[in-house]
């Protein structure tokens, strides 16, 4: 990496993998559509019926391998060419990852990793799409989504806003910045670096400083973004 590169820190939501065919429990006609949000993803759900859970992600996980990263995913990999290049995601699919970006920073998660149920810190990759009662950890407890789910702590929050701080460039991609603390990151972005969100949404980003936004979805925003981000490169 050449060291004179500018830091471009990439901030992205459920926006810039719905060009995939991924939604989240907020779009109508989603996966979520068929259940209660509080008995598949919060701890409690969990204790109560774990293999209800397990299905759950298993569908998602199901989806997300037979998803494919779209454009917005692959330009944000190609700017690596140009740009030290930072992503902090809220998606816990693995379609950055899959476009080629090296530096990915999941806040909410990653579906494919499970971990234990009594030590966070025992992380496994999940081989294919399913997750089965009965896996269990090397303490013996059965293994969990490795995801954060409602009512949890964000862990990898703090190294985020670490990484927002430091950002030459900050862009926000497909997230109306609704939901917190992920969405107060941009108040981490330094003053005086340039700032851009691209969603079609109308967002809290109209009362943010020095901030511009392209109302375009993933893909076409930027396109349109990538042409002004070479000229700052």
């Amino acid at each position: 990496m050449d060291s004179k590169q500018k830091k471009l820190v990439v901030f992205t939501g459920a926006g810039v993998s719905a060009e995939s065919g991924l939604k989240t429990f907020r779009d109508s006609g989603g996966l979520w559509e068929e259940y209660n949000v509080m008995d598949v993803a919060t701890p409690e759900a969990f204790e109560k019926d774990p293999a209800l859970v397990l299905e759950f992600y298993n569908k998602r996980r199901k989806q997300v391998l037979e998803s494919r990263p779209n454009g917005a995913h692959n330009i944000i990999a190609a700017l690596q060419d140009q740009f030290d290049v930072h992503v902090i995601t809220q998606n816990i699919d693995n379609l950055h990852e899959r476009a080629g970006s090296k530096n990915v920073l999941h806040l909410h998660g990653e579906i494919s990793k499970s971990r234990s149920s009594v030590d966070p810190e025992l992380i496994y990759s999940i081989k294919g799409w399913e997750l089965k009662m009965g896996q269990l950890c090397e303490k013996g407890s059965q293994l969990r989504p490795h995801i954060v789910w409602f009512g949890e702590a964000v862990p990898n929050i703090e190294e985020a806003q670490v990484l927002a701080s430091t950002a030459d460039i900050f862009l926000i991609v497909g997230t109306s910045l609704n939901v917190y603390p992920a969405a107060g990151l941009v108040d981490y972005a330094p003053y005086d670096s340039p700032k851009y969100v691209v969603d079609p949404n109308h967002t809290r980003a109209e009362l943010i400083p020095n901030l511009e936004i392209i109302r375009e979805k993933a893909t076409a925003g930027m396109e349109m973004l990538r042409d002004m981000l070479l000229k700052m490169a």
